[in-house]
């Protein structure tokens, strides 16, 4: 395994922050966007962490990304609305929609947002704690890339479009959950191969159909739908919801991160439920503090030391992460650095 270096989240931060303002964003974005990768290293998901931080580089400089632009709305109807991106940034464009997804959820209850046009935006779980901390319930839904062939085929075309829950939970850290579905999340074969490791052989396929533990095979090839023909269906409906539903591009004509050139196409969908218009929020968060602890309750397994519920790793995560620093492969450093260079800044150190 490679040798990590705990670098400040801050200092990451201000780095991205920097990166993506020389690359044309306004500062508000540019903070936004080195804000979701590094909260992603924090919660320890450092497939989507500052590692691909050069990627969304490469697609701003090579126009398939657009590092400014103002999201528009094709349908506005208060409680449901279709909002177009034009192509920008998938972090700055999400952020907006949630916001304004909670307004209108504060307004009347509920509300339902389609987004076509956009592109990557990381970690889904950073925009359902929006809603969570707000008050509110969050679901989001994105469509990807190919990844994975629909179940009994040997074509790459269904992504991992991956989804994400999450809601207060009292004094305790917000419920959330946050996964792709394919048996794993593509940016962990990257990982495996920045970190010189090899993978499982249950979590992809080579070129050739045939099991494979090295990530650059994985990567060519094709992961597999975790829980076999149950991951390609759910799969299929979050494209359902994400591509076909917003207007947006679905299969194999939505581009993902790891391509530097071509327009994403992705789409995203959104449901925020306003607490209050259930029941009162205090009850509410009493009501998960006590479902909480009765899950975590449970008499553990042989071998297994506590019982967790959904987010709960990532927070105890971000908490050891913030106070030690964010252990960052050589590899992505040297990738840093070496964005750092072109861009004529201060790598991070």
């Amino acid at each position: 395994m490679e040798e990590t270096i705990r670098i400040a989240p801050d200092i990451l931060r201000n780095f991205g922050t920097q990166v993506y303002a020389r690359a044309g964003m306004d500062p508000a974005g540019a903070q936004l966007v080195a804000d979701t990768l590094v909260q992603a290293d924090l919660w320890g998901h450092q497939s989507h962490g500052v590692m691909r931080m050069p990627w969304y580089v490469a697609r701003i400089q090579s126009g398939a990304c657009h590092a400014s632009v103002s999201p528009s709305f094709d349908v506005d109807t208060d409680a449901i609305a279709v909002l177009d991106g034009h192509d920008g940034m998938g972090q700055v464009i999400t952020h907006f929609a949630m916001n304004e997804a909670i307004k209108r959820a504060r307004a009347h209850g509920i509300c339902a947002i389609a987004v076509r046009n956009s592109g990557h935006f990381g970690t889904a779980m950073y925009y359902t704690l929006q809603a969570a901390h707000a008050g509110c319930i969050g679901f989001l839904a994105t469509n990807a890339s190919p990844a994975m062939a629909p179940w009994g085929g040997r074509k790459k075309l269904v992504g991992n479009n991956p989804w994400s829950w999450a809601a207060p939970a009292g004094k305790l850290a917000p419920f959330v959950l946050d996964m792709a579905n394919t048996a794993v999340a593509r940016g962990k074969i990257y990982l495996a191969r920045q970190r010189g490791e090899t993978v499982p052989a249950t979590w992809a396929l080579n070129d050739a159909g045939v099991p494979t533990t090295d990530p650059v095979e994985a990567i060519a090839g094709m992961i597999q739908p975790m829980g076999g023909h149950k991951g390609y269906a759910i799969s299929m409906a979050m494209d359902m919801l994400a591509g076909v539903l917003s207007g947006s591009s679905f299969c194999a004509d939505v581009v993902g991160p790891y391509q530097p050139k071509e327009r994403s196409g992705a789409g995203h969908f959104m449901i925020v439920l306003n607490i209050s218009a259930f029941q009162p929020l205090n009850v509410f968060n009493t009501r998960m503090e006590r479902y909480i602890d009765t899950i975590k309750s449970v008499p553990q397994a042989h071998g297994v030391d506590e019982i967790f519920y959904p987010g709960e790793i990532e927070a105890k995560n971000d908490i050891r992460h913030r106070a030690g620093g964010i252990p960052i492969p050589q590899k992505t450093l040297s990738d840093l650095r070496q964005l750092a260079g072109e861009l004529g800044l201060k790598a991070p150190a």
